[in-house]
């Protein structure tokens, strides 16, 4: 199995505007190594191009946008190793376009 963090905004409660208001969240998912490849893929894929792609953790289907940076992170300590591969972005009301992309 191969860990997946994924801190994300969750959908709430609409707001005036008809769009969806943001609430934080923070959670910790394990996937399966075929799910967790067929992400790792899609991500390197849309690095490479310099493209956004749409993803589902958890439940929750979002936008990653191209201009997200992205960083990798390694801890030791306490008799274990963690890595962690971080992408992180301001929120835009342009994130929510292209809601026909592929989801993985």
């Amino acid at each position: 199995m191969v860990q997946c963090l994924a801190p994300a905004p969750v959908p709430t409660a609409p707001d005036n505007g008809g769009h969806v208001a943001d609430a934080t969240r923070d959670i910790e998912r394990i996937y399966s190594t075929p799910d967790v490849v067929a992400k790792l893929r899609r991500l390197a894929d849309a690095l490479e191009s310099g493209t956004s792609f749409r993803i589902q953790i958890a439940g929750e289907r979002f936008r990653v946008p191209a201009r997200a940076e992205f960083s990798i992170e390694h801890e030791r300590g306490d008799g274990e190793e963690e890595v962690e591969f971080q992408l992180k972005w301001k929120l835009d009301d342009s994130d929510d376009d292209d809601d026909d992309e592929k989801v993985v």
